[in-house]
């Protein structure tokens, strides 16, 4: 079986388009509405998403090389770390997660202890100073109450 892997992602994201119409259908316009408004545009979306899956269907490209298992293991390691970067940043501040997290995906990257550290903590502090005395954000830098 060549050229499978574009033939399932197309069906998959046709499957996606066709409830993305459903969806869009439910919407209620009033009478006096713009004809491109808010029911149309989603449909003409999901049209042009659902005509280039059928091209993509009917001429695939070669059948890719599939990463290892591993690299799949470390994608997912990845996305858990930056989901839950994104919960500890208002409990913890932004220079404590973003050290810990930066340092994870440093280590992810080239697996040297010492070079994951000094690059989680000089990502950390270097991105505050950015923003918060740079940008102007008003971020917190570490919890409340620590340097009260």
């Amino acid at each position: 079986m060549t050229h499978l892997s574009d033939r399932i992602f197309g069906l998959a994201v046709i499957l996606v388009a066709l409830v993305y119409i459903a969806s869009a259908m439910q919407i209620q316009v009033s009478f006096l509405t713009d004809p491109v408004g808010s029911k149309a545009f989603p449909i003409g979306v999901a049209s042009v998403a659902i005509i280039c899956c059928i091209v993509m269907i009917l001429r695939p490209d070669e059948e890719p090389e599939w990463p290892e298992l591993w690299t799949v293991f470390s994608i997912i390691i990845s996305v858990v770390l930056l989901i839950g970067y994104s919960y500890a940043l208002k409990p913890l501040g932004f220079i404590i997660p973003t050290a810990i997290v930066s340092g994870a995906l440093s280590f992810q990257i080239s697996p040297k202890p010492k070079f994951a550290v000094l690059s989680g903590l000089g990502l950390s502090t270097g991105l505050f100073v950015l923003f918060k005395f740079v940008l102007d954000l008003g971020l917190i830098g570490f919890p409340k109450g620590w340097f009260v």
